[in-house]
């Protein structure tokens, strides 16, 4: 897996949030990865991050992060650094499947039934937020669940 830090900045070359990308090599059958590749991903956290509303996602780009002369980490605002990103999706639920686990009294031999509950829970809590985020519009419940299924696969 090949990880960069991908700014992604308004028209004014403002950083609005720096995302840390990660593209799976089995995905892909070269060894090398276009930049466009990880500039679309970073594109598309935004896009489902909501870092800017609809109106305006046309107007953001992506480039590669530049170190400032410090450490090689997410700067230029105040969310989190792992805003809408895989490994974020991961990790709360890797963090979720062990709640699971400990609850259930930590039971071999059903870690994947932790996990895919742990999973489905986190998407569609994160798909009610990223709904409500929208007005909460009728109709388009299932959108946010499909789109974060979309991107958690990736």
């Amino acid at each position: 897996m090949n990880e960069r830090l991908i700014d992604v900045v308004d028209r004014n070359g403002t950083v609005l949030h720096t995302y840390p990308i990660t593209l799976n090599e089995s995905a892909h059958t070269t060894d090398a990865f276009d930049d466009s590749q990880y500039r679309a991903k970073a594109l598309e956290a935004a896009a489902n991050g909501r870092l800017v509303a609809d109106t305006e996602l046309s107007t953001l780009k992506a480039r590669q992060h530049v170190d400032r002369g410090g450490q090689m980490a997410p700067y230029g605002d105040d969310m989190e650094s792992n805003s809408e990103t895989k490994r974020a999706l991961d990790e709360g639920v890797r963090e979720r499947a062990y709640l699971f686990w400990e609850k259930d009294g930590r039971p071999d031999g059903r870690a994947e039934e932790h996990w895919q509950r742990a999973r489905d829970q986190h998407l569609r809590e994160r798909a009610y937020v990223l709904w409500q985020q929208e007005g909460s519009p009728e109709g388009r419940q299932d959108e946010h669940s499909r789109r974060l299924v979309d991107f958690q696969a990736q």
